[in-house]
């Protein structure tokens, strides 16, 4: 069984920091790739930043130039979100890919207040 496990959600005014960490544990040693997706109240599941071992990154349009995606080894990834907007206010997913699917941990929320 494979789980990944956020952390690092919480409350935060426009224009401040957060960082989210996620980790992978069970019977896997490592994904095609790994990130972070989000999903506000009323809108579809989208593409925050995700990362490849080889460290190739594609990140979603609306946060390019304000969060970094990085990783420490093949199983944990963190993600620096700076200027946050309140439009920005979402839970945050954690996945992993591997060509027979995704894996999702439970969603961390972030909340940017204006």
């Amino acid at each position: 069984q494979v789980q990944l496990v956020e952390s690092g959600g919480g409350l935060v005014q426009a224009g401040g920091s957060l960082r989210l960490s996620c980790a992978a544990s069970g019977k896997i040693s490592s994904f095609n790739a790994m990130g972070w997706y989000r999903q506000a109240p009323g809108k579809q599941r989208e593409l925050v930043a995700l990362i490849t071992p080889g460290g190739h990154i594609r990140y979603g349009e609306s946060v390019k130039g304000r969060f970094t995606i990085s990783r420490d080894n093949a199983k944990r990834v963190f993600l620096q979100m700076n200027s946050l907007k309140p439009e920005d206010t979402a839970v945050y997913y954690c996945n992993g890919k591997i060509p027979a699917g995704d894996y999702w941990g439970q969603g961390t929320q972030v909340t940017v207040s204006s």
